[in-house]
Order: C-alpha cells, then structure tokens, then sequence
C-alpha cells in the first residue's frame, strides 16, 4: 500500500532547492547571457531565461522568473526561484499565502460541531 501512496511522488521531491552553482565565466561572457536571458524572457521563452539566469546566478533574473511563476499560479516554482535568488520578502509572502490556503483547506475539512 505504501509504495501505491509514493507512487505519484516525483523522485527528487516536491520542492528542490539549491543555490544556482558558480560558473567560470568572464563578466563580458555573463553580461552576453544575460542580455541574451533577457531576451529570451521578453520572447516568452521562460525555461531559457530561466537555464540562463540560473547558470549566470543573475538574482533579478531569478526573482523575475518567481514573479513568472507566481503570476502563472505555480507558487511551488516562483518559492524556488525566490529562494535561490535569494529575495526573501518574496519567498515569506509565498509561504503566507500558502498557509493561508493550508488553513482554509483544514478548516473546510472539519465537521460542524454538533
């Protein structure tokens, strides 16, 4: 029965984070990525932007892609991008939201008190 229940589970969990890793990368060879990145993001190629951002650890990038995904109603996703970028205002406004789902959802879930 438990491995029926695990079954859906993506292997690498639900949420993965971790810090985008440093490149060796002249700064004229990152300033073409993230010029290019941005034109990407513009274009509406976000998973390019995003690879781009990520390989650059472009934080404005990376906090644009959060607002992306937290617009695009994949508050997992943007809570990734804000904490990698790292923009902690964003990443608590998420997790609040969140909660307050979380509570909504447990409170609707409770039998009326008889």
């Amino acid at each position: 029965m438990e491995k029926d229940e695990l079954a859906g589970i993506p292997k690498e969990g639900f949420l993965k984070v971790s810090s985008p890793k440093a490149t060796s990368l002249s700064g004229q060879q990152k300033t073409a990525l993230i010029r290019k990145g941005n034109e990407l993001f513009n274009a509406g190629d976000y998973e390019g932007a995003k690879r781009i951002f990520l390989t650059t650890g472009y934080t404005d990038g990376i906090i644009r892609m959060g607002d992306h995904y937290f617009k695009s109603k994949e508050p997992l996703e943007a809570l990734r991008m804000y904490w990698m970028a790292p923009a902690p205002d964003k990443k608590e406004m998420v997790l609040e939201n969140m909660a307050r789902v979380l509570h909504k959802w447990l409170k609707e879930g409770k039998s009326p008190a008889k």
